[in-house]
């Protein structure tokens, strides 16, 4: 028995090495020849999660999955590809991070000792078809039947400024399309602006069946690609119906974070003549969809009759926070209950970051008219191929943006700070162009006494047409002599970056209105532009 257990000791490290060679040789010669092999990928739901499975290859291997999107296709020498996030899996099976905007995936494998087999073509996200249309999230069936007043989400339709929800006794005459049915059709409404509504089935309950269906809408309310499959809305009468708003995060991009100065968004009630109270929190609720205010609450605001609110103050500290939305009555009196909390983290920024950007509303985010600055494909800091912190705050001029300077850019000790402000003091009469431009230099001058790199860019031109359309407010007529006059300044500053040409439309006279609904805020290809740009230039940034 001893001299059995002495040969076992002596030749175990043989059988390893001898093991470790033949798995070597077999990755390193690719024996088994996994390099031809191509992964077989399937979707699949798990509850509202979007699950991407696939057949493992023959030798024992880890896999790297990699979240891309499509770039504008306007940027010369820009990449096809912009990527979102890179993580490896030791199976064949991946939970996909939320998105805003299509995805893209390429699947890889990693062997024992690193070799790397390219083993999938670029897999599309299915939640975003083509010709677009929205995606039900919620589905109401036998198994999990509706109340009388519902919500209805799907995934969002990028750069649709709203949708159209159709009720229908039945499916309709032909799946898709963009004509309301001619024989089912039982009630529609285009004044949806976020990608959920509350469906009031109260007039339709002894009808024998129901269906829905929603479409994209542009801005004159034209359709953005075609209505969803019909879904089927089976009514439990005895369901209770939703007794708060719906906290909206349902389409959000990979690694969400709030910018310093956050906004909250949610899926109304339908019922025109409430408005709505969100309450900010440094630690969960004590009970949730409770009707009394919170007594430690951090802020509360109330008065708004929309789907989202802007907060007023910034929140630096690090740390999560906690939020919730509830409905009030025309006399303030609450209406159901709060919502479930959200979180959102705050990370620890004190020891100093590398790049912050800062200014109005076009850095702060939002666009399509009806997304705010939390609908993070609408900030051209997503696309940006390094880290930053957002400091931007809508509304701003040059002049508030400068007075907010050193509340809220010093904190953070900024290596750099990309600055774009002055379009809001661009449309303003009132405000000279060398008004914004005094305001440039007392920023470049705080910039660099605080040992931080000032990166300018360019204020892009407007389209004073939609913005009238979109916020009934007009422009100064002698906007672009401002404009001229201001960038003509930026661009003798030792370091800036030039947006504005690539923005104009064919006459080169204004802002090309398929960059930007409203006229001011570029939408998605507009931030990816942006965005795109920058990262062509940033060898400027201090190290």
């Amino acid at each position: 028995m001893k001299h059995f257990i002495k040969s076992f000791f002596i030749f175990l490290p043989l059988v390893a090495l001898f093991t470790f060679l033949c798995l070597y040789i077999t990755e390193r010669a690719d024996v088994l020849h996994v390099a031809d092999e191509r992964i077989n990928a399937s979707f699949r739901t798990d509850g509202n999660d979007l699950i991407l499975d696939w057949t493992p290859l023959r030798y024992p291997c880890s896999y790297e999955v990699k979240t891309v999107a499509r770039s504008s296709g306007m940027i010369s020498g820009a990449p096809e590809y912009h990527q979102f996030v890179d993580e490896r899996v030791a199976d064949n099976s991946y939970r996909v991070p939320s998105t805003a905007i299509p995805m893209y995936y390429l699947i890889s494998a990693r062997g024992i000792f690193g070799r790397t087999f390219e083993a999938s073509d670029i897999i599309a996200n299915p939640d975003f078809p083509s010709p677009p249309s929205p995606v039900p999230i919620f589905h109401y069936d036998a198994s999990q039947p509706a109340s009388l007043m519902p919500f209805l989400v799907w995934h969002t339709v990028p750069d649709a400024v709203c949708y159209e929800v159709e009720i229908l006794s039945a499916p309709p005459e032909i799946e898709g399309g963009i004509s309301p049915s001619k024989l089912f059709h039982l009630y529609s409404t285009q004044q949806i602006f976020t990608n959920g509504w509350q469906a009031d089935l109260r007039p339709f309950q002894n009808q024998p069946s129901l269906y829905w269906r929603a479409r994209a809408l542009g801005f004159h309310h034209e359709p953005i690609g075609e209505f969803c499959k019909a879904e089927p809305l089976v009514i439990d009468l005895s369901r209770p119906m939703p007794t708060c708003p719906l906290v909206n995060n349902f389409d959000r991009m990979p690694n969400f974070e709030q910018p310093l100065y956050p906004v909250y968004s949610w899926i109304p009630f339908n019922q025109p003549t409430l408005h709505y109270e969100v309450e900010l929190l440094n630690h969960p609720p004590t009970l949730e969809n409770d009707v009394m205010p919170s007594p430690d609450s951090l802020w509360r605001q109330s008065g708004l009759d929309t789907a989202s609110l802007y907060d007023e103050y910034g929140r630096p500290f690090a740390g999560p926070y906690y939020w919730r939305v509830r409905a009030l009555d025309q006399n303030n009196n609450p209406v159901g209950t709060w919502s479930n909390s959200e979180q959102f983290i705050v990370r620890d920024y004190f020891g100093g970051i590398d790049t912050a950007i800062f200014g109005d509303s076009i850095s702060h985010g939002g666009g399509a008219v009806s997304y705010p600055p939390c609908a993070l494909e609408y900030s051209y800091s997503t696309y940006l191929d390094f880290p930053t912190v957002n400091l931007s705050r809508s509304g701003d001029t040059s002049h508030t943006s400068l007075d907010r300077f050193d509340q809220d850019v010093l904190p953070f000790k900024p290596k750099n700070l990309i600055i774009l402000t002055g379009t809001n003091s661009l449309r303003a009469k009132e405000i000279a162009a060398s008004d914004v431009i005094e305001d440039i230099d007392r920023l470049n001058r705080l910039c660099e006494a605080n040992g931080i790199r000032p990166i300018f860019l360019t204020l892009m031109p407007i389209n004073p047409t939609n913005i009238n359309n979109s916020f009934h407010t007009p422009t100064d007529p002698d906007w672009r002599q401002k404009l001229d006059t201001i960038n003509g300044h930026i661009r003798g500053l030792r370091y800036f970056i030039d947006l504005e040409p690539y923005f104009y439309d064919a006459k080169k006279m204004q802002l090309d209105d398929r960059l930007s609904v409203d006229g001011l805020h570029p939408d998605i290809k507009g931030k990816m532009m942006m965005a795109e740009i920058i990262n062509q230039h940033k060898n400027l940034l201090a190290p």
